[in-house]
């Protein structure tokens, strides 16, 4: 019986010690294939160094996390003129990153101008929320995104909006100029020319029936704008406008923000206050929607 029990803990004994060293090897490595986490099925690093395995310095036992790929850069047609619009067999739409309002900074409002944007601050009756087109930095300012369609054939650039009144903005590039006599519009007469990477946009002939921003800069149909769009890399777009309106402003002001390209995203139908049931939500006088209704408000 005694014999039977110095057997039992010599066995285990002898487990014990064996399992010890298989450890021990698989702690050093051994000369084997690094497993799961170690780096081997990193993919290799563009220009990395010459460490163990080709790992670069990503791979290996305390290896930090790849870093993120920066973006793509900037397409560009054949003649090397950047492109605003997708490339071929790819959809995407731009996002402006604007918040709510018109940006940072006091403007120069005359009195008159200042009272009317306080105004529209308070009474939230803005004509893009009933289906008008709005122009400028407001274009921008919607949930659905804006398409660029670049046609360098024509020489025309079109910006199309996505929610809203669904219209077509035309921007020409053939070198002619504004109109002496034309209707004034929500868009207004824009033409266009490349400086360098940058495409300069001058607008005149706008209506007074749409607000310059989200935030209800008023303006004038003597308002004159100059807009700077510069796409840095594939998904990233710097956006310049300066108003120049001596009627609204007692001195022209300007802005910049960015605007964001969004692959996959792209136009559908979309039909302006189509039963609407948040009549309340257009005039400030409410936070959210009342659907227990059948009747439109």
């Amino acid at each position: 019986m005694r014999l039977s029990r110095w057997s039992l803990v010599i066995a285990a004994l002898s487990v014990f010690s064996l399992t010890l060293a298989v450890l021990a090897q698989a702690g050093q490595g051994g000369g084997q294939p690094a497993g799961p986490g170690q780096g081997a099925a990193a993919p290799p690093q563009a220009g990395g160094g010459g460490g163990r395995q080709g790992g670069g310095g990503g791979g290996g036992r305390g290896g930090g996390a790849a870093a993120a790929a920066p973006p793509a850069p900037a397409p560009r047609w054949p003649d090397g003129k950047i492109r605003l619009s997708s490339v071929p067999g790819e959809v995407g739409l731009w996002f402006g990153d604007f918040g709510g309002g018109r940006g940072t900074g006091e403007m120069p409002f005359q009195a008159w101008s200042r009272g009317v944007f306080e105004y529209r601050r308070v009474n939230e009756l803005e004509p893009h929320a009933r289906c008008k087109v709005s122009g400028v930095v407001r274009e921008f300012q919607t949930p659905y995104g804006v398409d660029i369609v670049d046609i360098p054939e024509t020489k025309v650039i079109y910006l199309m909006d996505v929610g809203g009144p669904h219209t077509v903005r035309t921007i020409y590039l053939d070198g002619r100029e504004h109109p002496k006599d034309f209707v004034p519009t929500g868009y207004g007469h824009s033409v266009g020319r490349w400086e360098g990477d940058t495409l300069v946009v001058d607008t005149v002939g706008f209506s007074e029936k749409f607000w310059l921003d989200r935030a209800g800069s008023p303006h004038t149909e003597k308002m004159r704008v100059t807009e700077k769009f510069t796409r840095t890399n594939m998904t990233t777009m710097q956006y310049e406008y300066t108003v120049d309106d001596p009627y609204t402003y007692t001195a022209p002001w300007t802005r910049v923000a960015t605007i964001t390209f969004r692959p996959g995203q792209e136009l559908f139908e979309y039909i302006c206050q189509d039963n609407n049931l948040g009549g309340e939500l257009m005039v400030g006088g409410g936070e959210f929607v009342d659907r227990s209704s059948r009747i439109v408000p």
